[in-house]
């Protein structure tokens, strides 16, 4: 198992020699030895030791279990019947589930945008039937509205953005038409408002809609946080203090303490040159606020996977390894999350992040013993 030592020295030295570059010279040493003749197979060992999925069994369409859902993604893509889909939303009640409806909008959304960029002019061609066959359908007018934001944001140079933008809010409210008590439209509006721009008092004025029909919807909180970030509309002092007034306004079992996490992650710099910027109050702070989410939050909570695969990076990141592996535990298998999903190759950064906590905890039970 000499690789394994070298690994176990990798999380060792890139945590006293490297933290002040947020882990990017450690994780590119550790990918380059995972790409060793030796790192694939003794990384696989790892892997089925701890019993988490191989690296070629990853799903990176979700965060977090969800068959039926996966069951009509798979329909949609193999056979282009939108049909499972229109049936899996028609059951997935908007005003007795808004969390997981949003989460599965999405999630078609997502499928559709990944089809049309893999085969242009061809792909997710479900997704039009069903608005053609079906225009009277919310879901597939909520989905539809929601690609159209995927869509545009995938490209804000594109000369045709702003017009794919403004053809999303038309089908939001045909979607809002078409079920008035479905918040999924409000908050795939908000993605609207972002993208073309509102000032502040016109966004405010959408999420006063969208908080008095969803107060606690994390998802609706997660897109509205993204507006107020210094990326977009706002700030980093404006985006905390969204975040925390939200998760101080949190009642037991909401996942809004989390919130302040993904805030912190909005605003983290490319290059650190604070040593123990993740052993900083506010991190530890932030960290703290989303176990806290997790471990009170109901388990089947449709944005629960989304918290965790944010405190896997935190955790790893702040050297927290045996934390880490508790909470690869209850994701692993699923990775289509923050912040995976914002590197360029999503499989790579997952695994090397599981590499590190595994080779990390591995290390610290050895010393301890």
């Amino acid at each position: 198992m000499e690789f394994l030592v070298i690994l176990l020295a990798l999380v060792i030295v890139a945590g006293v020699v490297v933290p002040r570059l947020r882990g990017r010279r450690r994780e590119r040493a550790l990918e380059e030895a995972l790409r060793s003749p030796d790192g694939g197979h003794v990384v696989a060992e790892l892997v089925a030791e701890h019993g988490f999925v191989p690296a070629d069994r990853l799903d990176l369409r979700l965060p977090g279990p969800d068959p039926d859902l996966l069951a009509a993604v798979e329909e949609a893509r193999r056979t282009q019947d939108w049909k499972p889909a229109a049936a899996l939303l028609a059951r997935t009640g908007a005003a007795d589930e808004p969390e997981r409806r949003w989460q599965r909008v999405q999630t078609l959304a997502g499928a559709a945008v990944r089809e049309l960029a893999e085969q242009p002019g061809t792909g997710g061609m479900w997704l039009r039937h069903w608005r053609v066959v079906a225009p009277e359908d919310a879901g597939g007018a909520a989905v539809q509205a929601e690609f159209l934001v995927q869509q545009a944001l995938r490209d804000p140079s594109s000369q045709d953005y702003r017009m794919i933008l403004e053809e999303a809010r038309t089908v939001c409210a045909e979607a809002a038409r078409l079920a008035p008590d479905d918040v999924v439209p409000l908050i795939t509006e908000l993605g609207v408002a972002r993208g073309l721009g509102a000032n502040e008092a016109e966004f405010q004025s959408l999420w006063e809609r969208v908080v008095a029909r969803a107060p606690q919807h994390m998802g609706a909180h997660l897109v509205a946080l993204r507006y107020w970030s210094a990326a977009w509309h706002g700030s980093q002092r404006q985006a905390d203090t969204f975040a925390e007034r939200a998760a101080a306004g949190a009642p037991q079992g909401s996942l809004l303490p989390a919130l302040p996490l993904f805030a912190v992650h909005d605003h983290l710099p490319d290059v650190n040159l604070v040593r123990g910027l993740y052993e900083s109050v506010v991190v530890r702070q932030a960290i703290e606020g989303a176990q806290y989410a997790v471990a009170h939050a109901p388990e089947n909570h449709p944005v629960l996977p989304h918290v965790r695969h944010l405190l896997v990076w935190f955790l790893v990141n702040a050297e927290r390894y045996g934390e880490a592996v508790e909470q690869l535990r209850r994701v692993d298998g699923h990775i289509g999350a923050v912040p995976w999903t914002h590197e360029k190759d999503p499989l790579a950064a997952y695994t090397t992040y599981r590499a590190l906590a595994v080779a990390g905890w591995e290390a610290g039970r050895r010393n301890s013993a």
